[in-house]
């Protein structure tokens, strides 16, 4: 996925070796190079579409709400810091993008109700227990709150400090390491009885 229109890329720069570290593509990038801001997009591109799930879930509304993030960074790209990393400013990015596009579908449509498992008999023959908690964890994490939920996927699936999503979702850091507390202790107890039917 490119950044779209922009400033002229700079020719035979020879960018494409893993040893340019995301300081000197930064930086490069906001001197007006696209080709290094493309390959800052690409290094994080995964990482970015699994941000916008967190908050949409769903597959083709988060692909679009990267899209709509990666061209907002590149018409921003003067304005990032090079002094600060540019992972979370561009995943910051990618979470408004997220957010922004999940208001106004909220306008639109109302919520889907998450998929359940059908019966609380679990037969031999059903999905596995792995599949059935999966399904279950998906719709728990559904009826987080908004935050909540982004914060939980953040933290405990993507690996994100409190810090680092404190500076995505623009909010104190004690306010993130609240919203993975209540989020957890919410996700418990819905999980937990679940777990032991599933002895």
């Amino acid at each position: 996925m490119g950044p779209g229109a922009g400033p002229t890329q700079h020719p035979g720069d020879g960018l494409r070796t893993s040893g340019v570290d995301d300081a000197e593509l930064a930086r490069l990038a906001r001197e007006g190079d696209s080709d290094a801001f493309g390959q800052l997009v690409e290094r994080y591109a995964l990482a970015a579409r699994r941000v916008a799930r967190a908050v949409l879930r769903d597959d083709d509304e988060a692909d679009d709400a990267v899209q709509d993030g990666v061209l907002a960074a590149w018409r921003a790209i003067e304005r990032y810091d090079p002094a600060r990393p540019f992972r979370p400013w561009m995943m910051r990015i990618v979470v408004n993008a997220a957010l922004d596009l999940r208001r106004r579908d909220k306008v639109r449509r109302t919520e889907m109700i998450p998929e359940t498992v059908e019966s609380r008999t679990i037969g031999p023959d059903r999905a596995t227990d792995s599949v059935i908690l999966g399904a279950q964890l998906r719709a728990a994490l559904a009826e987080l709150p908004e935050r909540q939920r982004v914060a939980v996927v953040l933290f405990d699936a993507e690996g994100y400090s409190h810090a680092e999503i404190a500076a995505m979702l623009e909010v104190p850091e004690g306010t993130v390491r609240s919203y993975v507390f209540h989020g957890r202790r919410a996700l418990r107890r819905v999980l937990g009885p679940i777990k032991e039917e599933l002895r």
